[in-house]
């Protein structure tokens, strides 16, 4: 952790889920995190609750809906005027939906093209040149073991998490020679409330236990994630079973996968 000593940290989607985690996680090494969500009371609860733990810590809360272009140029422009300049970024928003496509909800749709794409490439447009006139920074992308694959009944949220991946291997190429590295996270089962959300029908729950080799704990993402910033890698699966069983996917035919991917859809 001393790769993050006194950095400045901005994490998007930090009012539940792996963006809480982060926040909890980089607490007691980092200068200042900036915590940006839509849900200010729940980022006024996390603010006072690392303050009383960590003496020093500076944390600025920012409420804002993502989906929304002009609420992410109003954030550059009172992290200029309020912030320390953004060592790292971690880049964590995200929206799902579980569900055949043709029986989508449109709006849903939208917002979830407009976190997990245009709120993630538009915040790293903003915030990169600065973080290149540092010549030493980090951006984290969380992404998704769904990027690797077309899943039936996640078409557009795997879709959504394939240009991440793609998007943040390009990038990482692109940055390294200005002292900024980029990490794609992909992990895959996560027990967040991000899978209850993503659900249209109320009240349903992932079945956890039907994959607990593949299952892993919010902790233990965010750590892979971190470790991985850290030793510069730009990509991690969290979860030494689902990293092999990745690794391995990607070596079969892609005809087969398909297969595979159709007639388990419904178990999806």
């Amino acid at each position: 952790m001393k790769f993050f000593e006194g950095c400045t940290t901005l994490i998007t989607g930090a009012s539940s889920g792996l963006g809480d985690e982060f926040a909890r996680q980089l607490a007691p090494h980092v200068g200042t995190l900036v915590l940006v969500a839509r849900r200010v009371d729940r980022l006024e609860r996390l603010r006072e609750e690392l303050l009383s733990l960590h003496q020093g810590l500076q944390v600025l809360v920012y409420g804002a809906d993502l989906s929304d272009e002009s609420a992410r140029k109003n954030l550059a422009d009172w992290l200029e005027v309020t912030a320390p300049p953004i060592d790292f970024l971690i880049n964590n928003a995200g929206l799902g939906d579980h569900g055949e496509f043709v029986t989508s909800d449109w709006d849903k749709v939208r917002s979830m093209l407009d976190v997990n794409i245009s709120a993630l490439t538009h915040l790293t447009h903003l915030l990169a040149p600065g973080m290149a006139e540092s010549g030493r920074a980090a951006i984290l992308n969380v992404s998704s073991v769904a990027s690797f694959f077309p899943l039936p009944n996640m078409a557009v949220y795997s879709a959504t998490k394939a240009y991440v991946t793609s998007f943040s291997e390009a990038i990482a190429m692109e940055l390294r020679p200005k002292g900024i590295t980029v990490t794609a996270l992909c992990p895959g089962p996560v027990r967040t409330e991000f899978f209850s959300l993503a659900e249209r029908v109320q009240g349903a729950e992932p079945h956890y236990d039907s994959m607990p080799l593949f299952v892993v704990t919010p902790s233990e993402a965010v750590r892979a994630g971190l470790e991985a910033v850290a030793s510069d890698r730009a990509r991690v699966v969290p979860g030494s079973f689902l990293a092999i069983a990745v690794f391995a996917a990607l070596l079969i035919p892609f005809v087969i996968i398909r297969e595979v991917l159709r007639r388990s859809a419904g178990r999806l």
